[in-house]
């Protein structure tokens, strides 16, 4: 399998680094990700969770071209917010996405971002005026050419076919938190394939922990020599996942991306997608 895939015309990467919750460490731990060999990016204007200048200065130490990095990152509504704000809590939301995107382009230190992401609707039910106020203000943003594909995260079934009917232009990615025994987030991801968006999983260790000390999946570790993590983000490549993973230990980020070297067999991927080992 090849290490990247197709989105758009755009060749992007299988496996992405994130680096939420890096806080003091961020900038030395997004450096050694792009040092062992990742591509690709995932950050977002929210400081409660992420030092969103520290990828930046990683970035810009890396020498790496911005050609060959997939960069994306995430305007935050309010409440997802704490008081480090990226944008004038009073300005009207449109004004909020500007200027928070702004803010990525001079923190990350580029002049275009590959993906945009919405860091999830405002409400668990439904799409509120705020959050298509906040999309129009994205899709403005396309149009400007300053960002090459739109995204949402933390969206359920219904917001996402919402978005994909009513949008513009419509999502390329939704990321979301993965979990096994409520079947890899099987609706949405097919919503995703039927209509090419790329789905990208995370949390898909933290979320799935009884996955990964089963015993079928440690036989099958074994039998591939390799771990049981590796075992989860192969069989999130072959269900058309991009995985994301924000792992401190430089050994584990050599093994996450060693994971394109070797494939599941058929029988493994359907009982892993149907949660037998769950």
């Amino acid at each position: 399998m090849d290490s990247t895939m197709v989105v758009g015309g755009v060749q992007v990467p299988r496996l992405v680094y994130g680096t939420a919750w890096k806080e003091d460490d961020t900038r030395r731990l997004t450096a050694l990700a792009l040092h062992t060999g990742f591509r690709g990016i995932d950050t977002a204007n929210q400081r409660r969770h992420y030092h969103e200048s520290a990828v930046g200065e990683a970035i810009a130490a890396s020498g790496i071209p911005r050609s060959q990095l997939f960069l994306q990152t995430k305007f935050t509504f309010r409440p997802g917010q704490d008081h480090r704000l990226p944008y004038d809590p009073g300005a009207p939301i449109a004004e909020q996405v500007r200027q928070s995107f702004k803010s990525s382009l001079v923190h990350l230190q580029v002049s275009f971002i590959d993906s945009y992401v919405l860091h999830g609707p405002m409400t668990h039910d439904g799409l509120t005026a705020a959050d298509w106020q906040a999309w129009h203000a994205m899709e403005e943003l396309h149009d400007s050419g300053q960002v090459r594909f739109l995204g949402i995260s933390n969206v359920s079934h219904a917001q996402l076919r919402e978005l994909f009917e009513k949008a513009r232009i419509q999502p390329r990615f939704v990321q979301n938190r993965c979990y096994a025994n409520r079947g890899w987030d099987r609706q949405v991801r097919a919503f995703c394939t039927a209509n090419s968006i790329t789905y990208q999983g995370f949390s898909l260790l933290t979320a799935n922990r009884a996955v990964l000390g089963h015993a079928d999946t440690v036989r099958i570790a074994r039998k591939y020599g390799k771990t049981p993590a590796q075992v989860v983000f192969r069989f999130a490549l072959a269900v058309s996942m991009m995985a994301l993973t924000g792992t401190t230990d430089p050994k584990h980020m050599s093994e996450d991306l060693s994971v394109i070297d070797f494939e599941l067999a058929p029988d493994e991927v359907e009982r892993i997608e149907e949660s037998a080992i769950a």
